[in-house]
């Protein structure tokens, strides 16, 4: 009975955690979204004081070409993150499944999950 209910509470643990991580890469993901709309923002303001959004031309802004560079990593740390989301789902699919099965185990009678 004992070790039953360590196993639940790791189970509990795990999907707690990556309920934890699921909603950190979603914070990370919206925050970086919004980092590179504002980039964005900065771009067009600067491209239209200087009056040149041609990217070859000599004398484009430098802040705009910066910001380009720093709006496209966002956007690919977001892609990258996109994929450790989905990653991170499909385990607390995994771990929820897995307490699904605790709770048969044990009968049924009690929740494991409390959130």
């Amino acid at each position: 009975m004992k070790s039953r209910d360590t196993l639940a509470r790791l189970r509990r643990f795990q999907v707690d955690e990556t309920r934890r991580r699921v909603a950190q890469i979603e914070a990370m993901i919206a925050e970086f979204s919004k980092m590179a709309r504002e980039l964005e923002r900065e771009i067009a303001t600067e491209e239209q004081r200087a009056g040149i959004s041609d990217l070859s031309h000599f004398a484009y802004p430098t802040y705009a070409r910066a910001a380009r560079a720093r709006r496209d990593n966002l956007q690919r740390s977001a892609e990258e993150l996109t994929t450790q989301l989905d990653e991170a789902r499909l385990f607390l699919d995994e771990a929820l499944a897995g307490s699904g099965k605790e709770r048969i185990l044990d009968g049924g009678g009690t929740t494991l999950l409390a959130g």
